[in-house]
């Protein structure tokens, strides 16, 4: 077990671990390539792949397990607080960056309050605009059903 789990870098004082799964070149390949690691994207660019993500998978939830799940607006308000929570989710965004970067002297611009901001835009551009295409996708499923049948 000890030749597969090692300390980090072979410093025992680092908190984590060495593991094959941890330090593989599939792993890091992975991790490399997701908006918030990927050198070469923007901020705005990064924030708003993410927030596209997350605001397309967050209209499910509140439709199919809110509280007006059985009612004939079961999917504006699932809309309507997936927005709300979009909303709430950037305000903790520019709240964590004003307090995070204030040093401006980083290799990655996402690490400096400006490119935090820009980061923080266009996560809301990106999870309101994918919310209001899943809300859009959700509403037409007849329509969209009647296109393959013909």
């Amino acid at each position: 077990m000890s030749d597969f789990v090692q300390s980090y870098n072979n410093d025992p004082f680092v908190g984590n671990l060495s593991t094959p799964v941890s330090t593989s070149t599939f792993t890091k390949g992975l991790l490399s390539n997701l908006p918030a690691y990927r050198r070469g994207l923007s901020p705005l660019l990064r924030g708003l792949e993410i927030g596209m993500a997350h605001g397309y998978f967050l209209v499910g939830p509140f439709d199919k397990l809110g509280p007006l799940r059985n009612t004939d607006v079961a999917l504006l308000s699932g809309f309507l607080s997936a927005v709300g929570l979009i909303i709430i989710l950037t305000v903790c965004l520019s709240m964590y960056g004003n307090v995070s970067f204030d040093k401006n002297d980083s290799q990655d611009i996402l690490n400096t309050s400006e490119g935090w901001g820009q980061f923080t835009a266009g996560f809301l551009v990106g999870a309101v605009g994918g919310s209001g295409f899943a809300y859009l996708l959700l509403a037409n499923i007849p329509v969209l059903q009647n296109l393959g049948l013909s």
